[in-house]
């Protein structure tokens, strides 16, 4: 019996029925679990990767969430074998390849590769999907250069921003006039300022991280708003397209934790915390001499002033082998200083 006979010849397949999308799922749900155990599976994380996919762009961030808890289940009941059956039947043809691709994903390394251990199981998963080696190496280019042009997208932007060090003026001015607001770091503690095209953000040496990201509110987003109420579209705006591409994208592990919406606050603001596992700002030194980044929660505040959508957020990193408060101590203590920050902004 070979090491993924348990996967690609069980005699049995599951009792439930997949749409062509959720088999898509199923295949890297399989992937994910194949070399470790369900309890290792990071269904946040997976479901994040998922929202990327094109076969997904109709679905919700949750409803991702959904079919992926649904699917971890599955394996737990009947097996990853009867799940990944059930995958292989209901994909339709057209989705075949971007099943494949599903599972490259899962599969690729922090160096965009398929380490020599995975490699079998992805040999497997090619023949079980009946792709020839042409097929299945031109998925895997074009999976590695999308994840690499991400990355030199995300380096692009990290080149145009400014960062200023030597800073005497006591106050920062958006270069759109939308607001002002006093530096809250100090030089003399490392203090910089980071500023691009919609983003500032306030940082020094002792774990500081404020950031505002603010965008024109187009007055076409009006009906929308009003549509699904301030609550909803905050929702979306932050935790479905902002963090996802802000956050989960480079700091695959992170994860939601909590979710609320002040109604009182600013007239509506929305705000979550993120657990961001190696995620922080702020790195350590290994005895190796390696740079690891230290683990952090992120607090983010959405809410709409004037003629702009605004974003605020601050960090906690754990410093020192510092462990992190209670979840819930974590949420209000991040979310307190965001509010005392934001009451310093003036808005134009």
């Amino acid at each position: 019996m070979t090491k993924y006979d348990k996967v690609f010849n069980s005699p049995k397949t599951s009792e439930e029925s997949l749409s062509p999308e959720e088999a898509v799922a199923a295949i890297a749900t399989v992937t994910a679990i194949a070399d470790s155990s369900i309890e290792d599976v990071d269904a946040e994380s997976l479901a994040g990767i998922l929202w990327e996919f094109e076969v997904f762009e109709e679905y919700s961030e949750d409803e991702i969430a959904e079919i992926v808890d649904r699917l971890i289940s599955i394996a737990e009941e009947e097996g990853i074998g009867p799940l990944f059956n059930v995958a292989k039947v209901s994909l339709s043809d057209e989705l075949v390849l971007d099943g494949f691709a599903a599972g490259v994903i899962v599969l690729l390394d922090d160096e965009l590769t398929i380490p020599k251990s995975k490699q079998a199981y992805l040999k497997k998963l090619q023949a079980a999907l009946e792709l020839e080696d042409e097929e299945a190496e031109e998925i895997i280019k074009e999976v590695i250069a999308a994840f690499k042009e991400a990355e030199e997208e995300y380096a692009d932007d990290e080149d145009e921003t400014v960062v200023i060090e030597d800073f005497s003026e006591q106050t920062y001015q958006s270069p759109l006039g939308n607001f002002t607001v006093p530096i809250p770091v100090d030089p003399q503690q490392g203090g910089r300022i980071q500023s691009q095209e919609g983003v500032v953000g306030f940082s020094d040496d002792v774990g500081t991280l404020l950031r505002i990201d603010y965008y024109p509110f187009p007055l076409e987003q009006l009906e929308e708003l009003e549509s699904v109420g301030q609550e909803e579209y905050l929702q979306i705006i932050l935790v479905e397209k902002y963090v996802p591409q802000a956050i989960f994208a480079n700091v695959p592990d992170a994860s939601v934790e909590y979710t609320e919406y002040l109604e009182d606050t600013l007239r509506g603001a929305y705000y979550v915390l993120i657990d961001m596992p190696k995620g922080s700002t702020i790195s350590k030194q290994e005895n190796n001499g390696t740079a690891i980044r230290l683990d952090a929660y992120r607090g983010l505040l959405t809410f709409i002033s004037g003629e702009f959508l605004y974003i605020v957020s601050s960090q906690h990193s754990f410093i020192n082998g510092e462990t992190p408060d209670s979840l819930e101590e974590e949420a209000e203590d991040i979310k307190e200083s965001i509010l005392e920050f934001v009451e310093t902004i003036e808005f134009n």
